[in-house]
């Protein structure tokens, strides 16, 4: 105990000293008057300079047309017998929550009707909101949760909705603002996780208590039904259902990638036997199991990635004679699923291209068939009704085809178009390429190429190379009319890197590069770039990079580590205090992605890329353009700010700017997200001619 004690007196005073030996710490505290003057000073710069490029207009300009263009696809999601859908455009900045019938929906031009016009709601109740989604209770789904942020961060309010009379319920159920998970159990009770006051929120800023609230019932007097750990990043509950089964169940997430769950069966709730890498779902009467690690269970070894089914009253009797519906190979890993009444339907990545494969059970048995797709994009699916019919919405895109909505069925390659996007712009010129890189271990590395065929290898086209590498997440071919017109148009090519650390190749792709392995990711982006270079696409005087969150963390070891290899960074919503970013806001709960920067043996590793400790007084750095959000509740804006400002005193080419409003993800509206993209767009033309 003494020890322990010893140990934590050392860590905490090391923490103080380094607090005390950062001149910008003030930049931490995001609403501070003298950090948001500061805000305000960098932002004027940074327009005056990016707005007044010769190409400024005419960027913002396309973008914009592209962001409100009347010709995108309306994404529909059905609640009871009709079709609904929320809109943006330039007479609806914050949006309008709509339906139509299906046969409507069919038409060029369908008439919507409003649900919720979130612009009229905004000024009657004299808030900034902006919409988060609705969730409506079956069967009936008749009452509507809405998730309402103010300014556009993870925190929301949650409000009960009357849908047939098309407003909300004066005495219906309201959480307050929070980061909340609030889920129906039934019409009239719901599961909240929420800020219930002191000691209530795991260090990770997220819900630590669920309770099971009754309709009438005051909130603070609703039971607890369950009480997380302190270390856990969150807990939820949630009712769920899936081909005609309806399951309740508690989510216990004892790290970013592991969680316990719980299982209600006949009024007691059930611990699933289960290890905390292994993802758990339901369709209908089965359960899904998706291991993030090998697993050795049931006499057989199953890889990480794969997807096992197991009747969910066999497993709870201690059966483990799974069906293996997804077994990840070398170049294949599982992309996602979905459940329609009678099938499940796979998206399975291919070195990074998509196609389906549909299991059904017939005779007690599961039987798989490939469904007939396009080959060299992305392919997305979702049930309509799952418990209703065996139609599903199937989604396809690339570089250059517009995204397309179809109405697929279970059992029948035929697909009926619905929608498709119109042509932002002219995609003959172009071809789309995939290349590998080596990295520094001999692995190889995919990416994707976007240029004009009669492309001069000469090694001087403008180029943009974008890339994430972290939490499991995939990047794949998608169409931007934004990209198209602002980049490609321009004379631009842009490259996708499919670097470790992302889930392409499924959970050992990303293990590859987690915590100690970090490093790997930033090698391989970097192997990208020089092979760009040595096919002759662009040296590094033409070339520049952009990334986001994660993705910034990215940039900011490339802007630290390998300066040479570029010409421009957009940095968006980064992390880059790598030394306290567990401290600040949900920067405790990706410490299973980065590890510990509290603990000496983690924070040996994290120190030799960490970008804000990494700053050298004396080194030329490529041209940087830091972009964050004030109200960005999950990455701190402090990240960016004192990253920029530490490079700023140095003398380094850097500029700043820092939405007011929009959370982690986007802007508010389209005319500030329009905005913003062309100076991001101005900023990489002017660097990289």
């Amino acid at each position: 105990m003494k020890t322990r004690l010893l140990v934590s007196a050392a860590l905490l005073l090391a923490a103080q000293s380094h607090a005390a030996d950062d001149p910008y710490l003030w930049l931490e505290n995001i609403q501070g008057k003298d950090a948001l003057r500061w805000v305000k000073q960098q932002n004027e710069r940074t327009s005056k300079e990016l707005e007044s490029r010769k190409g400024f207009p005419a960027l913002k300009r396309d973008i914009l047309s592209v962001l409100d263009s009347s010709a995108r696809i309306p994404a529909i999601e059905k609640i009871g017998d009709r079709y609904y859908n929320f809109w943006r455009d330039a007479a609806h900045p914050r949006g309008l929550w709509r339906s139509a019938t299906l046969d409507e929906y069919r038409k060029a031009d369908p008439a919507w009707e409003t649900v919720l016009d979130l612009d009229k709601l905004a000024r009657d109740e004299k808030e900034n909101w902006v919409w988060q989604g609705a969730d409506c209770v079956k069967p009936r789904q008749d009452r509507c949760l809405i998730r309402l942020s103010r300014g556009g961060g993870d925190a929301a309010v949650v409000r009960e909705f009357d849908l047939p009379a098309k407003r909300f319920l004066a005495d219906g159920f309201v959480v307050p603002e929070a980061k909340s998970e609030v889920n129906w159990a039934d019409r009239d009770t719901l599961y909240v996780a929420t800020d219930f006051g002191q000691g209530t929120l795991t260090d990770s800023g997220y819900p630590r208590i669920v309770k099971e609230w009754k309709r009438g019932q005051p909130l603070a007097a609703a039971p607890t039904l369950f009480e997380g750990k302190q270390t856990d990043i969150s807990v939820s509950a949630d009712g769920i259902d899936t081909a005609g089964h309806h399951y309740d169940v508690i989510s216990q997430g004892t790290s970013f990638f592991t969680n316990d769950a719980y299982l209600k069966r006949d009024g007691k709730w059930l611990k699933l036997d289960k290890p905390g890498h292994v993802e758990a779902s339901f369709h209908g009467a089965w359960l899904l199991l998706r291991p993030r690690q090998d697993w050795s269970v049931g006499g057989h070894d199953w890889k990480a990635g794969s997807l096992l089914a197991v009747k969910v009253d066999d497993y709870l009797q201690g059966k483990r004679d799974f069906a293996a519906l997804f077994q990840p190979t070398a170049s294949t890993s599982l992309g996602g699923s979905a459940g329609t009444r009678d099938a499940l339907i796979l998206t399975v990545l291919d070195n990074v291209k998509s196609r389906l494969v549909e299991w059904k059970v017939a005779d007690g048995k599961w039987q798989s068939r490939p469904v007939a797709a396009p080959g060299y994009g992305s392919i997305s699916v979702s049930a309509v009704d799952s418990d209703a019919s065996d139609d599903y919405f199937f989604t396809f895109t690339d570089f250059l085809t517009p995204t397309s909505l179809s109405l697929a069925h279970a059992g029948s390659d035929a697909r009926e178009p619905l929608k498709q996007q119109p042509a932002f712009f002219d995609a003959k010129p172009y071809r789309i390429q995939q290349f590998f890189a080596r990295s520094e271990d001999g692995t190889r590395v995919p990416y994707f190429v976007v240029a004009r065929k009669d492309l001069k290898l000469n090694g001087k086209n403008p180029t943009l190379l974008y890339g994430y590498g972290g939490f499991e997440v995939s990047l794949t071919p998608y169409y931007s009319g934004t990209l198209g017109k602002a980049w490609l148009e321009r004379g631009g090519v842009y490259v996708l890197g499919n670097i470790r650390g992302g889930g392409e190749y499924g959970p050992a792709w990303h293990e590859a590069a987690r915590k100690e392995h970090r490093q790997r990711a930033y090698d391989d982006f970097s192997s990208i770039a020089k092979d760009l270079a040595r096919r002759g696409i662009a040296d590094a005087r033409h070339l520049g990079i952009k990334g986001g969150s994660n993705g910034g963390l990215l940039m900011g070891v490339m802007l630290t580590q390998y300066p040479q290899l570029f010409h421009a960074v957009v940095c968006q919503v980064p992390l880059l205090d790598m030394r306290r970013y567990n401290k600040l806001l949900a920067g405790a709960s990706w410490m299973d992605e980065y590890g510990d920067p509290d603990k000496p043996a983690d924070w040996a590793y994290i120190k030799r890329y960490s970008p804000y400790q990494n700053i050298r007084p004396g080194a030329k750095y490529p041209a940087t353009l830091f972009a964050t959000s004030t109200l960005d509740d999950r990455v701190h804006p402090g990240h960016a700010r004192k990253m920029y400002a530490a490079m700023k005193e140095i003398g380094a080419d850097v500029r700043y700017y820092e939405r007011t409003e929009g959370g982690h993800g986007a802007a508010a509206n389209h005319d500030e997200e329009a905005r913003i993209a062309a100076m991001e767009y101005a900023f990489l033309w002017s660097q990289l001619r």
